[in-house]
């Protein structure tokens, strides 16, 4: 995230936020939710704690942030969806973007920490799920809805629409990673998979197949 976010032009105030969500962000993934304080992230940030609070009223905001950022930098934003008329390249760049995104380390580890704590700290599970997942079936399944009033494709169900199309690019992959399992067989054709994911989402929704 650092690299990326190092090439832009910020001002002296969102550098610091960049740097409490950088620090945020190895916090959580390293430490879990529960384990991690609005101290330890100010340290890690090399900034003030009442600094860490100027940007992020409580710990709840910040790691609600941390996800979203994550989602930023992985260029999964609203402009991505910005043109209902060309779905094709949108949604292979969603695919693009999307898949990369779930089988990074980070998306794994969060992940695995939320469900190992789902018992005990089921709220952070529920800030995960909204920062993350439900944020991007938002803004896809309101895609799905604008190109359907184009015409060429027919999304009955939006929202159930966006499911099938995440799920389909979590594959065999991402759920070996889940597991700590070996995936090297597999980064070979990952490209390739996500690619004909896409392809075969707009094929059984292209309006002369209804």
């Amino acid at each position: 995230m650092t690299a990326v976010l190092s090439s832009l032009n910020l001002s002296r105030s969102e550098q610091k936020r960049v740097q409490i969500l950088e620090a945020a962000i190895e916090l959580f993934c390293g430490h879990g939710f529960p384990n991690t304080s609005m101290d330890e992230v100010a340290k890690k940030a090399g900034v003030s704690k009442q600094t860490v609070y100027s940007h992020f009223g409580c710990k709840d905001e910040l790691f609600i942030a941390s996800i979203k950022s994550k989602c930023v930098v992985s260029q999964l934003t609203s402009e991505l969806f910005a043109d209902p008329d060309e779905p094709q390249r949108a949604l292979a760049n969603f695919g693009e973007y999307f898949g990369d995104m779930i089988v990074s380390p980070e998306a794994i580890t969060v992940f695995t920490a939320c469900v190992a704590q789902a018992e005990t700290h089921p709220e952070v599970s529920a800030l995960f799920f909204d920062a993350g997942p439900q944020h991007l079936l938002d803004m896809l399944s309101g895609y799905l809805e604008a190109v359907d009033k184009k015409g060429l494709y027919h999304f009955d169900k939006p929202r159930d629409c966006a499911v099938r199309l995440c799920l389909m690019m979590f594959g065999e992959m991402r759920m070996k990673l889940e597991l700590g399992l070996d995936v090297g067989e597999l980064m070979e054709g990952r490209e390739d998979y996500v690619k004909e994911c896409v392809a075969m989402f707009l094929r059984a929704y292209k309006v002369e197949n209804l």
